[in-house]
């Protein structure tokens, strides 16, 4: 793999890491390898849709937890379960 594409990757990873300090060292280097600017905002776009389709599954995973977590909590019909928070 060049030195170009390793850059595109890593710009991408940055953007879906949320890492600010990465995502500058990245595209200096890509800049350094003759990457256009074009290039850049393509791995940049394609970096942001991962993170929020990740972020996404993160959170509906994340409420399935609670509602388990809120079920086990509860004793019986009687009792709300906020006693157990």
């Amino acid at each position: 793999m060049d030195n170009k594409t390793k850059e595109l990757i890593a710009i991408g990873a940055s953007i879906s890491a949320n890492c600010q300090p990465c995502l500058e060292y990245h595209t200096a280097k890509a800049a350094e390898y003759g990457v256009s600017v074009s290039e850049i905002k393509e791995a940049i776009e394609v970096g942001t849709l991962v993170r929020r389709g990740a972020a996404s599954k993160m959170d509906k995973f994340a409420a399935s937890l609670k509602k388990v977590e809120i079920a086990e909590n509860i004793k019986s019909d009687s009792e709300c379960g906020c006693t157990k928070l």
